[in-house]
């Protein structure tokens, strides 16, 4: 019997086929529902409509886009069972090294000039390709351990978020990196609809990005054997393991692409923030991108999750702490709601599951 035949039953009430396609764009509508639920709220009560003016609605695009995309790997990553505390670190430490790969000179002291100045087409290229790759082999990393030491995920991804963290400022030497030049990365992020000369973009370079990974995101969890084996991973390892699935080959690749994924949200970020190499940004990111992830259906018992849905999800997350923002709640108000919908949400998940026994 063929590999596809043996795996396709696994995590079967997940997929989207029969009773559980519907069952499950029930559930993403639910979540659609609720994100309107919650803008509605903002927009009602922040002062003066300041909630769904065009600026306010870009820059919730844009700041959800850095969590939506970190969360394209996380989906792959709880679907499979597992969970990843070190992506708000690996994200950091993609915007230290493009700012670093940015800001390289050559020449003795005093006589030093910047490369950037030689190469302002190569060396933005050069810091994308390290960027992405320091992500990945971060997330390799953690696939290695979990893998071939046979730890826990948790614990793993625990150590790590402090190692890369140390990383990345260990690289920029403990102090915020200035290129000397902006370059097309800076403005990846910048807004579109309100800029006179970008209006034609509609949505910012770092968006379109986004939508080209969830297609992509989606198209292989949906149509690709990789994406059966993460759903029948998660569902039951076991089974998965004596139906033919390699289990630890799977996993590596799921960390892996979570840290790709990151180095793209990094991407992002090293916009977002203006162009500068912060070594301690992206803090606690790891609490609103695992937050999106659960909110848009994925299990912590694995074998459930969609793109679609972490999407959603960071689009709910964004709207609740910007809107916080605007109403004037605390930062500790803010993490305690989103800390409280987390819990809300695993409940729910919880409850769910005891229904269909």
């Amino acid at each position: 019997m063929s590999d596809k035949n043996n795996t396709s039953d696994v995590g079967r009430e997940t997929r989207p086929n029969g009773l559980a396609f519907h069952s499950g764009w029930m559930n993403t509508l639910g979540r659609f529902l609720a994100l309107l639920l919650v803008f509605a709220f903002f927009a009602v009560l922040v002062d003066g409509g300041k909630f769904y003016t065009v600026r306010n609605l870009e820059n919730i695009i844009r700041q959800s886009a850095v969590y939506a995309t970190a969360g394209l790997g996380m989906t792959m990553v709880i679907i499979t069972g597992g969970i990843d505390l070190s992506v708000g670190s690996i994200i950091a430490l993609s915007v230290v090294v493009v700012a670093c790969v940015l800001d390289l000179s050559a020449g003795g002291v005093g006589d030093a000039h910047y490369l950037i100045n030689q190469w302002p087409v190569l060396l933005p290229i050069l810091a994308v390709l390290a960027g992405v790759a320091a992500a990945t082999l971060a997330g390799m990393a953690n696939g290695s351990m979990i893998v071939g030491l046979r730890l826990v995920p948790f614990i793993v991804t625990l150590g790590s978020m402090g190692m890369v963290r140390g990383l990345a400022k260990g690289i920029a030497d403990e102090r915020d990196i200035y290129p000397p030049e902006d370059t097309w990365i800076s403005s990846i992020m910048d807004p579109t609809l309100t800029s006179a000369d970008r209006s034609w973009m509609v949505l910012p370079p770092g968006v379109w990005l986004l939508l080209v990974g969830v297609a992509a995101a989606w198209f292989l969890l949906r149509y690709t054997r990789l994406g059966r084996h993460i759903y029948a991973v998660g569902s039951n390892e076991e089974t998965a393991r004596l139906c033919g699935v390699r289990v630890g080959r799977t996993k590596m690749v799921v960390y892996a692409m979570t840290g790709f994924f990151c180095g793209l949200a990094g991407l992002m970020q090293f916009s977002y923030i203006g162009g500068v190499g912060q070594p301690t940004t992206a803090v606690m990111y790891e609490l609103f991108i695992i937050a999106a992830v659960i909110i848009g259906g994925a299990s912590f018992s694995g074998g459930e999750g969609s793109i679609l849905g972490t999407l959603i999800g960071a689009l709910i997350i964004t709207i609740l702490y910007m809107g916080g923002q605007q109403m004037g709640w605390p930062k500790w108000v803010q993490e305690m709601v989103i800390g409280g919908i987390i819990i809300a949400a695993v409940t729910l998940d919880q409850v769910r599951h005891r229904k269909m026994v």
